[in-house]
C-alpha cells in the first residue's frame, strides 16, 4: 500500500512537472502570434501586443504592413548613397547622416530561400526603426541637426568605395563624415570640423544607435536581449529595456570599450576612438524605442585648424569568428558580445569542433552525432572505472548487508563501518556519478552553442528537421502536419522526443544498480516525462541526446561483457523483484 501511494505520488509530481515545464517555457521562451492575414484585421481596432520571437523582427501583422509599406517610400527617396558590401546591403541617408537601411546578405528571414535578406537597420518612424547617426553639439557655434541634409560624394559604400558626407553651417565651420567599411559588418565613421572662421570653437562630437524594442528578440534567463557593452573590465548584458522603462537613463559605470543593443543572434554597436573616454549610456525615449549614445568630451577647435574623431559602428551578425577577429584588431571584451555565460570555457571549444567536423561533412545534424561519439569515446575510460567501481559494490553487498544488521540500532556507527568497509576494499560509492557530472555541463554546453551561435541558425539535418537550433517541427498527434490543427505545446511532441523516451527507457532497463520498487517505479516513469520536458527544446539538442543514449546502450552491453558478475547479478534482481510482486498480488488476493 505504501509503494502504491508513493508511485501515485510519483506520478503526480511527474505530471506537474510537465504542466510547470510548459508554463516555464511559454514564459521564458514566448513564441509570436502567428500573423493573421493582414486583409482580416480590424485596423481601426488597433492589435493587442504581440510577444517577441525567439530570433526577434516584427510579430504583429499590422507593424509587418505597415513596414513594408513604409519602406518602400522612405527607401525610394532620392539622394540616398548605396550600401554594397561583401555582407551587408542598404543605403546611407543624408538627411540627418543616419544609416538607416541596413540588410544583411547572408542571412535570411526563414528557413525558405525566397524570404529575403534579414533587415537590421530601417529608417526612423518605421514600425522596425533601427538606425545609427553621428553628429555634433556645441554652445555658440551652429552644428547640424537630425534634418540636416548633407551633401554626399563619393559612393557606394564599399570596402573600395567610401563616402564623404558635407555640411557647411554658413558661418566658417565646415562639418564632414568620411564613412567607409570593411569586408564584414564593420563601418567606420571618422567625423572632422574644420575652422575657417576667426576664432575658436567648441564641438562634441556623438554617435547613437536608436532602436525599437518591438523587433527585439525575447530575452530569458541565459539568452539576452536588449542594452549591452563593455564597460571598465567586462561586458555588461543589460539593463534590460523595460528598466529603462522605470528607472531612467542608464549610465553604466567604467569607460565604455563599445555600447549597444543586441539580439540573440544579431548587435548593433558603437566603439569609440581609442583613447578618449566619451561618456556612454541608454535612455528610453518613450514609445518603445530606445537610445543608445557615446558622447565624446568637448573639443576645442582654434581658428584654421580641424579636428576630428573616429567611432566604429558594428551592425551585424553575432559570428565568433568575426567578433574575436575584431577584438584582436583592438575593441576590448568584443568576443564576449556573445552571452556564453559561465561555461564558456566549454561553449567555445564545442563550436570550433562542431565548425571543424562540419567542414569536414557537410551537416551539422551529422557534425552533432560525431561530436557526441568523441565525448564518449573521451569518457570511456572513466565509464569503464565507474563499471569496476559497480562490480566491487556488487561483491561488497553481502558484507554491507551484514554491517547494517549488526549496527542496525546505531545509525553514527554504522556509517563508520561502512566507510571503513570501502577503503578497505577500495571502492568509491561515488564513482558511477561522475560521468554523468561531466555530462551535465557538457549537456548544457551544446544547449547555448545551439542557441546562440549564428552558425547553428538554420542549419538543416535531414527528412523532416530543417533547423536544427529550432524545436522538432513534426507533431504526432497532428500526423506531421496532415490534420489541420496546431497541437498544443503541451503535448507537441515528435520523432526525436520519443526516440529520447524510447532509448532512455532501454539505457534504464540495463542499469546495473538495484532499486528497490519504488525506485524502479520512477526510473520507470522518468524517460517518458523527460520526452515530454525535452520536446520543446533545439533539434540539435535532442538528436545529441539521442545519440548519446544509443552509444551508451552499446557501451553498457560491451562493459558487461567485460563483468559478467555485473549483468548477472542485474538479472538476478530483476527477477527477485519479479518474485516479490508476484508474492504481494499473491497475499492481496
Amino acid at each position: 500500500m505504501q509503494n502504491q501511494r508513493n508511485l501515485l505520488l510519483a506520478v503526480v509530481l511527474c505530471g506537474l512537472l510537465i504542466l510547470g515545464w510548459d508554463a516555464a517555457m511559454g514564459w521564458l521562451y514566448p513564441q509570436p502570434h502567428k500573423p493573421a492575414a493582414v486583409e482580416q484585421v480590424d485596423v481601426s481596432a488597433g492589435s493587442a501586443a504581440a510577444k517577441p520571437s525567439r530570433e526577434g523582427g516584427l510579430t504583429d501583422p499590422l507593424d509587418i504592413a505597415e513596414e513594408k509599406a513604409d519602406l518602400a517610400t522612405s527607401l525610394a527617396a532620392s539622394g540616398r548613397e548605396a550600401v554594397d558590401a561583401p555582407l551587408l546591403a542598404g543605403s546611407v541617408n543624408p538627411v540627418g547622416a543616419r544609416i538607416d537601411d541596413i540588410t544583411l546578405k547572408a542571412h535570411n528571414e526563414s528557413i525558405k530561400q525566397d524570404s529575403g535578406p534579414v533587415r537590421l537597420f530601417s529608417p526612423q518612424g518605421t514600425p522596425a526603426q533601427q538606425f545609427a547617426q553621428f553628429g555634433w553639439v556645441g554652445e555658440g557655434v551652429k552644428v547640424p541637426g537630425p534634418q540636416t541634409v548633407w551633401q554626399a560624394e563619393g559612393g557606394p559604400l564599399s570596402p573600395d568605395s567610401p563616402v564623404i558626407l558635407r555640411w557647411d553651417n554658413g558661418e566658417g565651420q565646415l562639418f564632414a563624415i568620411n564613412l567607409s567599411v570593411d569586408a564584414n559588418y564593420m563601418i567606420t565613421a571618422e567625423q572632422t570640423v574644420a575652422n575657417t572662421a576667426g576664432g575658436p570653437v567648441v564641438v562634441r562630437p556623438f554617435a547613437l544607435i536608436n532602436r525599437t524594442s518591438k523587433t527585439a528578440s525575447a530575452s530569458t534567463w541565459i539568452l539576452h536581449s536588449g542594452p549591452i557593452g563593455h564597460f571598465g573590465d567586462g561586458v555588461q548584458f543589460g539593463p534590460d529595456y523595460d528598466d529603462l522603462d522605470e528607472d531612467g537613463p542608464d549610465a553604466p559605470e567604467g569607460r565604455a570599450s563599445w555600447i549597444g543593443f543586441t539580439d540573440i543572434y544579431w548587435m548593433a554597436a558603437l566603439a569609440p576612438e581609442k583613447g578618449s573616454d566619451p561618456q556612454a549610456g541608454f535612455r528610453a525615449n518613450g514609445n518603445d524605442t530606445y537610445r543608445a549614445d557615446l558622447i565624446y568630451q568637448p573639443v576645442t577647435v582654434a581658428a584654421g585648424q580641424q579636428v576630428s574623431r573616429t567611432t566604429q559602428l558594428f551592425v551585424g551578425a553575432k559570428d565568433n569568428a568575426i567578433l574575436n577577429g575584431y577584438e584582436e584588431a583592438g575593441i576590448t571584451g568584443f568576443g564576449n558580445a556573445i552571452d556564453w555565460g559561465w561555461f564558456g570555457v566549454i561553449e567555445r571549444p564545442i563550436l570550433w569542433l562542431l565548425k571543424q567536423l562540419y567542414s569536414l561533412v557537410g551537416n551539422f545534424g551529422v557534425a552533432i552525432m560525431l561530436l557526441t561519439v568523441i565525448i564518449r569515446l573521451l569518457l570511456f575510460p572513466i565509464a569503464q572505472k565507474q563499471f569496476s567501481s559497480m562490480a566491487a559494490m556488487k561483491a561488497i553487498q553481502p558484507k554491507m548487508k551484514a554491517i547494517q544488521e549488526r549496527y542496525k540500532d546505531d545509525k553514527q556507527k554504522q556509517q563508520q563501518e561502512i566507510m571503513a568497509l570501502y577503503k578497505k576494499e577500495g571502492v568509491n560509492p561515488l564513482a558511477g556519478c561522475l560521468p554523468l557530472l561531466l555530462q551535465i555541463p557538457i549537456f548544457f554546453g551544446l544547449y547555448k552553442v545551439l542557441m546562440l551561435s549564428i552558425e547553428m541558425r538554420h542549419k538543416p539535418f535531414a527528412l523532416w528537421i530543417d533547423d536544427l537550433s529550432a524545436p522538432d517541427p513534426a507533431h504526432i498527434l497532428n500526423l506531421f502536419g496532415l490534420l489541420p490543427f496546431d497541437v498544443p505545446s503541451l503535448i507537441a511532441i515528435g520523432p526525436l522526443a520519443v526516440l529520447l523516451g524510447v532509448t532512455m527507457w532501454l539505457t534504464f532497463r540495463l542499469n546495473p544498480t538495484a532499486m528497490d520498487p519504488m525506485q524502479q517505479q520512477i526510473f520507470n516513469i522518468m524517460p517518458w516525462v523527460l520526452m515530454f520536458v525535452m520536446a520543446p527544446f533545439a533539434a540539435g539538442l535532442l538528436l545529441y541526446w539521442v545519440t548519446n543514449n544509443v552509444l551508451t546502450l552499446a557501451q553498457q552491453t560491451y562493459l558487461y561483457s567485460r563483468h559478467p558478475q555485473l549483468k548477472a547479478q542485474a538479472e538476478k534482481d530483476k527477477a527477485d523483484q519479479e518474485k516479490a510482486k508476484a508474492r504481494e498480488k499473491k497475499s492481496k488476493a
